[in-house]
């Protein structure tokens, strides 16, 4: 399918990366979005930029969007000068994360309105949608996917969920809570050995090697935390969002979820004190204050 035109609505921190790589592909793009500077990115590369999400579905049959939240993803699709109302769409892929009750209340307005609705969030970061190595989760009807994979392939690995709206969203915060929580108890556990007197990036070492290693400490910690740089490229606010989600979802099909809502308390301080903007990997300076530590390697001037 390389040189089909796509729109693409949300061409930000996640959706950039993902709309160069189809351009690398050979895809012809229509672009939306409300920062001028990300469509003007791609626009040197060959993009067409619109002026609305809307004049994308009038251009084009299949349109992409990866947004931050469910209420944009919602207005974007179904407002006034939404997706859905676009005069060419016949199919709307969703890379954004929604959870799985907003993305079955979207995905029945625009199957209603005679057209597909493919749930397709992405976890990997920045890095990874940079890198077409990304994790795709794919919700459709079973006849859509053939046609889609070769377009998501350019993103990363993809895997197909199931025909369910929202079954994607679900496998999404379930990794993202798994994410999150790995982050927040290696911080917590990082204070506690520094402060007993290790140095963290020793106990990193041996964590990493043992059976508590996981993406903090083989990757979040050593790469944003013990340098100091708090860079990790996914804000505190979407962190709390995702796990937040999680949690309300777990509850409404009957499903407790102690640890994760403590996690989400965490992510809700953590947003509160340092705000929605900065990197989720601040979490270890909320527990170092709390400590009276700083998670810092002896070796580090």
């Amino acid at each position: 399918m390389s040189g089909e035109t796509l729109g693409f609505v949300g061409v930000g921190r996640m959706g950039g990366p993902m709309a160069s790589r189809l351009l690398d592909a050979g895809h012809s793009l229509c672009v939306f979005d409300t920062s001028s500077a990300a469509c003007d990115a791609l626009a040197n590369r060959g993009a067409e930029v619109c002026g609305s999400a809307c004049e994308v579905a009038d251009k084009v049959e299949t349109v992409l969007l990866s947004l931050p939240t469910p209420d944009i993803v919602k207005a974007v699709v179904l407002g006034d000068d939404g997706i859905a109302h676009g005069g060419r769409v016949g199919t709307i892929v969703d890379l954004s994360t929604t959870g799985p009750s907003v993305a079955a209340e979207i995905g029945a307005a625009v199957i209603a309105s005679g057209r597909t609705w493919v749930d397709s969030p992405v976890s990997g970061g920045g890095g990874g949608g940079t890198k077409g190595t990304l994790g795709v989760m794919v919700s459709c009807p079973e006849a859509t996917f053939p046609a889609l994979e070769p377009i998501l392939k350019n993103f990363g690995k993809v895997f197909y969920t199931g025909d369910k709206p929202g079954l994607a969203q679900t496998a999404k915060l379930c990794n993202n809570m798994l994410s999150i929580a790995g982050l927040v108890v290696t911080a917590e556990t990082l204070a506690m050995g520094t402060k007993a007197g290790l140095d963290p990036k020793v106990l990193l070492d041996i964590i990493n090697v043992s059976s508590g290693r996981n993406t903090a400490t083989m990757d979040k910690f050593p790469r944003a935390v013990l340098p100091r740089t708090f860079d990790y490229a996914f804000s505190t606010g979407l962190a709390y969002k995702d796990v937040r989600l999680c949690v309300d979802e777990a509850e409404a099909i009957g499903v407790p979820m102690l640890v994760g809502a403590a996690v989400s308390q965490m992510m809700a301080v953590t947003n509160a004190k340092y705000g929605a903007d900065s990197d989720f990997t601040v979490v270890a300076k909320l527990l170092e204050e709390w400590a009276g530590v700083e998670i810092k390697s002896k070796g580090n001037t």
